[in-house]
């Protein structure tokens, strides 16, 4: 029965998805000071992102289980389809958040005042796609708080260069939502949900993407150059570029078949690749 519920709730929160945003925190961490921080520093930031991570996607599925009870692509999910109760997803949700709080008094004392700036987006971004189709800017300055987070984590300061690696992260994570959002066209515009999709159509959700990505490779290698990064920083900046303009290629339609590869598979290795790079700068510095 445990390991029941330990499925489904990993499940609910797509634990594996965690690959896309936490390498751009810990790469976040190492940018900040130029340096590996120290492993207690690494481990309470990992439980905090984990944490911040689950209490955003519960509460998601909480806020939109009539909706993904209306969609054939969603209705299969733990809540609409009973697997689990609102009243326990609400539980691990506040046990979550209770978790980030605590993780924050193991971390620089500033940051014990900032946990609700990261909290209070992921409690507005599942409202967004009701009024608007800037949802996706929204979900993406929210995933992007978090490699801000890290380096506020390490430095124990709050000061502008992170600005630069969670706009990056944001329009990242922005370009690969509007390529999701393909496979829920119809369903959002018959139940009056908003998407660049839904509102503008297909050729302005490719476009968007392009421009999101192309805008998001050029941040990140400012953020190298702010931080004095040298040549093998900018190296894995211009394999993460390559990827992501093969992600594009492969949805240079909106081909539905290819969503899964451009979203999941293209997404997981360009975050890896990218802390993978800026590691590798580091040690050979």
């Amino acid at each position: 029965m445990l390991v029941t519920y330990v499925r489904r709730f990993a499940s609910l929160i797509r634990f594996e998805h965690s690959v896309f945003v936490l390498p751009f925190a810990y790469s976040a961490a190492f940018l900040a000071e130029m340096r590996v921080p120290g492993f207690w520093r690494m481990f309470w930031i990992t439980v905090a992102m984990v944490a911040a991570r689950s209490f955003a996607m519960a509460l998601n599925r909480l806020i939109d289980a009539e909706i993904d009870a209306c969609n054939p692509r969603t209705a299969g999910r733990e809540l609409p389809a009973g697997l689990l109760k609102k009243s326990q997803v609400w539980v691990f949700a506040l046990a979550s958040l209770a978790v980030l709080v605590w993780s924050t008094f193991n971390l620089p004392v500033i940051t014990r005042y900032l946990w609700p700036v990261v909290v209070i987006p992921m409690v507005v971004y599942p409202y967004t796609k009701r009024w608007t189709w800037l949802c996706h800017v929204v979900l993406g300055l929210t995933d992007g708080l978090g490699p801000m987070g890290a380096w506020v984590a390490v430095t124990g300061r709050v000061t502008w260069q992170p600005l630069l690696i969670g706009v990056g992260v944001g329009l990242w994570v922005g370009g690969f939502d509007i390529t999701y959002s393909f496979m829920d066209i119809s369903v959002d515009r018959r139940e009056g949900l908003h998407s660049i999709p839904a509102d503008f159509g297909e050729a302005a959700g490719l476009w968007s993407t392009r421009v999101f990505h192309l805008v998001s490779v050029a941040v990140l290698a400012v953020t190298g150059w702010v931080q004095g990064a040298n040549l093998l920083y900018y190296a894995g900046v211009v394999v993460c570029g390559a990827l992501l303009f093969y992600e594009n290629w492969l949805m240079r339609k909106a081909d539905l078949e290819k969503v899964g590869v451009a979203f999941m598979t293209m997404n997981g290795i360009i975050s890896v690749v990218y802390l993978f790079f800026t590691t590798l700068s580091l040690l050979v510095a």
